[in-house]
């Protein structure tokens, strides 16, 4: 079993230090909700800790498999994320949540699959587009990878999350791109996507009501603004340097979901301005290798794999601080390997696995 390459270790290093900076984070930010909601402060830690364990578990063990054995299960992978989107809808499977059904329980344990299904479609994406990377340039071959994501699309926005459908559809179109679609086709689809999503927003009523808060939190204070307004508070509490680890004063039930989607406003208060760009500095570093792995990849489903798994962490990543700053308007999405969400975590873990695996399967090639 042959060690990891420089660029492999700092990925596995790096995704691990982000993994377990996610668990100081979570108990930080979910200690007094915790206690005062489970009668248990460290409720969310515990779980954090089982779902990074388990990432870690299925990161090393899926860099040491064959990255290829993924194009043989990708309909397996795609129908068991279709299967479980659908069991959201199902009574005593499901699990519904603030009006939203994004969870499923079997044997006990919870499990979102809209996380799941960001992955499948990457691995579904890179399946099929390295195999008709020739035709890829014709409207009629972009048709069976459009029909995937927007079956999970739809799925998802059903539950509704539209967070995670934003995610979905901003993959689907790099991954495009980075397929060979050509520029006639990428405007196209750009101006459809932008027509849509004022459609989506119509659609729904809270939808709109988040709209007019993102334009003016202030004037809903005590509604629709409120989460806006708390999270502003904490970034600007904290300053260049923070108020201290564990310090923090909008955990105190100030801030809703600030172990989750806000997490990144709790980081900001207790380390400050510095220590959200060391934080950031660390993401960057993690995709940016992602993406070297991915063009220094020996075949074009490797390239594709692992400059998915770097879109979804940086799509994910860019959205979520992009509404706890106030620059879109609010939508529920966890920060990559640090909110609280067992599923997430593994399953982010589990994608950077495959990145490594890329790498590992490369260099093997270029030994030969």
């Amino acid at each position: 079993m042959k060690k990891f390459s420089s660029t492999e270790m700092w990925v596995f290093v790096i995704t691990v230090a982000l993994a377990v900076f996610g668990c100081v984070m979570v108990y930080s930010a979910s200690c007094y909700s915790a206690a005062y909601h489970y009668h248990n402060q460290y409720f969310f830690l515990f779980k954090q800790i089982f779902g990074v364990v388990l990432g870690i578990c299925a990161m090393t063990f899926l860099a040491f498999i064959d990255y290829h054995i993924l194009d043989k299960l990708k309909y397996v992978i795609l129908l068991v994320s279709v299967g479980l989107l659908v069991l959201v809808f199902v009574p005593f499977f499901g699990v519904q949540s603030y009006g939203a059904n994004r969870w499923v329980r079997i044997l006990g344990v919870s499990i979102q699959p809209s996380e799941i299904a960001k992955f499948a479609l990457v691995i579904f994406m890179a399946c099929y587009l390295s195999k008709q990377h020739d035709k890829i340039k014709s409207f009629k071959a972009l048709i069976p990878p459009l029909m995937v994501a927007g079956m999970l699309c739809l799925l998802v926005i059903i539950e509704p999350s539209m967070s995670v459908t934003m995610c979905l559809a901003f993959v689907t179109f790099f991954m495009l791109i980075i397929g060979g679609m050509t520029r006639k086709h990428t405007i196209i689809f750009s101006s459809v996507a932008a027509a849509a999503v004022p459609i989506l927003i119509l659609a729904e009523p809270y939808r709109l009501k988040r709209l007019f808060a993102f334009l003016n939190p202030w004037a809903t204070p005590q509604g629709e603004g409120f989460q806006l307004i708390q999270s502003l508070y904490a970034l600007g509490n904290g300053g260049l340097l923070g108020v201290g680890l564990f310090q923090s004063r909008q955990k105190f039930l100030f801030l809703p979901f600030a172990e989750s989607d806000f997490i990144f406003s709790i980081i900001g208060e207790e380390l400050g301005f510095f220590g959200c760009v060391i934080l950031l500095c660390a993401y960057f570093v993690l995709i940016f290798l992602l993406f070297k792995i991915g063009l220094n990849a020996k075949d074009r489903f490797g390239c594709l794999l692992s400059c998915g798994v770097a879109l979804v962490i940086g799509v994910q990543l860019l959205l979520n601080i992009a509404v706890v700053t106030g620059s879109i308007p609010p939508t529920g999405l966890p920060l990559p390997f640090i909110s609280s969400g067992g599923t997430s975590v593994m399953v982010f873990m589990a994608g950077v696995g495959v990145a490594i695996s890329v790498s590992r399967q490369s260099k093997k090639k270029e030994n030969k």
